[in-house]
């Protein structure tokens, strides 16, 4: 067993799973999505995305620019929240939390694939 491979899968599947636990729950109902869970995602995230640039195949390339996507996603969140809660002063209306989530989503998306193309790698590896 490599542990070097087993810390990339760990990071990328617990990757999906915060971000999944901060998605889940009523789209705007801002009791339903912690912002920890949304940095922990973020921080999580950022340390897969690090962990990616090592690989110089085409598999690797294609992870890598799904973790991009899914942290270009997660930040847009990040900084949505910030202005509405410390910027604009607005507090999470059920506005503000349905597009937090919605980006949230769209990192849930790229993490999905993310999880399914490490999966592939692993079965191809084997044969």
């Amino acid at each position: 067993m490599n542990p070097e491979k087993v810390v990339f899968a760990f990071f990328i599947i617990l990757s999906l799973t915060l971000n999944f636990g901060f998605f889940i729950g009523d789209v705007d109902n801002p009791a339903h999505h912690d912002a920890w869970q949304l940095f922990a995602t973020l921080v999580v995230n950022a340390i897969a995305t690090v962990l990616k640039f090592g690989d110089r195949s085409q598999m690797g390339a294609v992870l890598l620019a799904t973790s991009l996507a899914a942290m270009l996603q997660l930040i847009a969140a990040a900084v949505v929240w910030t202005g509405a809660a410390h910027i604009a002063q607005t507090g999470l209306t059920p506005g503000v939390t349905a597009s937090i989530v919605s980006l949230s989503g769209g990192a849930l998306i790229a993490n999905v694939i993310s999880v399914v193309l490490l999966i592939i790698e692993t079965l191809k590896l084997q044969r």
